[in-house]
């Protein structure tokens, strides 16, 4: 059947990751996103899914036409039997005999007909089952994923604050000892402090 468009989707993002660069001064395991060419992929992924849903649906729908055209040979057999028992009607023993034998083709088809029956329903619900568990661990892995990007973010945010705020602290203490009979000015705050 080959790969589905989920799984290619899924493939894109981890190809996408691998192309990403870490910050210069970050530890190996930290990387810049495009924030929206991740958000495309995600897009695409969450567009995808119903399709694949729709995609086991119609293995299902063949599973049916599978099982109907069965059905209609168990009954053609049927029929087929009762034909020979009306021709086999004048002769009592040959009757019997025919009987006999149509009883048992008819036992033959009904058991092939419900193990037919029960095979496809069988496949469709593992199909049904698989197709729901497989998007939900992609969607899953994909998740965490993301939540570690988010993560990593904020952290690396943090980082680049502080620094800066060393670096202004730094320049301010160069200031004052240039100046050293003013008084030392109080670092202002940032607007994000103050809130």
């Amino acid at each position: 059947m080959g790969n589905s468009r989920i799984e290619q989707i899924i493939e894109e993002i981890e190809d996408y990751i691998d192309t990403c660069k870490g910050p210069l001064l970050g530890s190996g395991d930290k990387i810049i996103v495009n924030r929206e060419k991740l958000e495309e992929l995600l897009r695409e992924l969450r567009m995808k899914t119903p399709e694949e849903i729709k995609r086991y649906q119609k293995v299902l729908a063949n599973k049916e036409a599978i099982l109907a055209d069965a059905q209609k040979k168990a009954e053609a057999i049927v029929a087929q039997a009762n034909l020979q028992n009306q021709e086999l009607v004048n002769e009592h023993e040959i009757m019997q005999q025919a009987y006999d034998q149509a009883h048992r083709v008819v036992e033959m088809a009904a058991s092939q007909a419900q193990e037919i029956l029960d095979n496809a329903t069988r496949d469709a619900n593992e199909i049904r089952i698989g197709a729901i568990q497989y998007t939900d661990d992609k969607l899953a892995e994909l998740q965490e994923m993301v939540q570690r990007l988010v993560d990593t973010s904020h952290v690396r945010y943090e980082a680049m604050i502080n620094n800066f705020q060393d670096f202004y602290n730094e320049i301010n203490s160069n200031r004052a000892e240039l100046r050293p009979s003013e008084p030392e000015p109080e670092p202002e705050e940032t607007k994000e402090e103050q809130e």
